[in-house]
């Protein structure tokens, strides 16, 4: 199902204005299982979750739209499995919205979602985890060009693992190579947020809400809420933490042909192991900030190689990281 990028409907508010707020008056003006969330929540001995409602596709973006508002695009695929080469895309989702120049989120001006049958029969633990059956997807198709024109004007493209879902995207759809992606697992600090875990579903909680995990589009809605709205008493949006993140170059450092003794050095320090599947030789590799890549190549020429090494550096910006 697609929707159209400009079509017009009211706004959504996350939270009702007086939400956990102490001013029982408020109550007045509020449904009556809210009355009785709240009234919970005032004793001190409950926390109420409360179901996410998607917000409404509203406003517009481009020529229509207001000055100096960009798009982005959150978006998340449900697959066969794991590895982009071999397994495939059953689902996608998509939730267009705007930003402004300080990075704050305004409407969600589209959506898209898409199932599709794939070539292999789908294994019994994607239908456990996403509640997705292959009666589900016999005959379904997703129009690649669809997909493409949806997300062409977006600025940035978010996913919640974005190392995961740009290469099936990019293997399937034309044009994400060309876009700038995000990943708001790896570029928003939430440990350091107060958060105990990156997973989706923990993030919604944290927030005061719920959902219904694992399928596309209703990830998509959640996880915009999530980086939109973030926790009380934070003085930016995880939002606006993640686009500073996006902002930055990364340099990736390859340890290509380093001594099998040093192994457990490279992992202490950081170091992960890449298994050729980006098509270059098997290697530890790590990605730092630009002004620590001096650092981390003098380590590896006086600790690892021993030697004044020629090592493969790659400077990564939001063009081509998680590729």
């Amino acid at each position: 199902m697609q929707v159209d990028l400009f079509h017009a409907a009211p706004t959504f508010e996350a939270f009702p204005p007086d939400h956990r707020a102490g001013n029982p008056s408020a109550d007045l003006r509020l449904p009556h299982d809210e009355v009785l969330a709240r009234r919970l929540e005032r004793t001190g001995r409950y926390r109420i979750l409360r179901r996410l409602e998607p917000r409404q596709v509203g406003g517009r973006f481009g020529e229509d739209g207001p000055a100096g508002r960009k798009l982005g695009i959150v978006l998340d695929t449900e697959t066969t499995g794991l590895d982009p080469r071999r397994d495939e895309i059953v689902e996608i989702g998509m939730v267009a919205f705007t930003f402004d120049a300080d990075h704050g989120v305004h409407d969600v001006v589209g959506v898209f979602g898409g199932l599709r049958q794939p070539s292999l029969p789908l294994p019994a633990e994607v239908s456990r985890l996403t509640g997705i059956t292959p009666e589900m997807l016999e005959g379904k198709s997703i129009d690649a060009q669809a997909v493409a024109d949806f997300a062409a004007s977006a600025s940035i493209v978010v996913a919640h693992n974005a190392k995961f879902d740009r290469p099936f995207c990019e293997r399937l759809f034309p044009g994400f190579e060309r876009l700038p992606w995000a990943c708001s697992v790896a570029e928003v600090p939430w440990r350091a947020l107060g958060y105990e875990s990156s997973r989706l579903e923990h993030l919604v909680h944290r927030v005061g809400l719920f959902h219904d995990g694992h399928r596309a589009v209703d990830d998509c809605h959640a996880l915009l809420e999530v980086l939109a709205v973030g926790r009380p008493g934070l003085e930016r949006t995880p939002f606006q933490m993640l686009m500073k993140s996006s902002a930055s170059v990364r340099v990736e450092i390859r340890a290509e042909g380093s001594p099998f003794r040093m192994k457990d050095a490279l992992k202490e320090r950081g170091y992960r192991w890449s298994d050729g599947s980006d098509g270059r030789p098997k290697t530890w590799r790590i990605e730092v900030a630009e002004d620590a890549a001096e650092a981390e190549l003098r380590f590896l020429r006086e600790i690892v190689y021993r030697s004044q090494a020629e090592i493969p550096c790659r400077r990564l910006g939001a063009l081509e990281r998680y590729r």
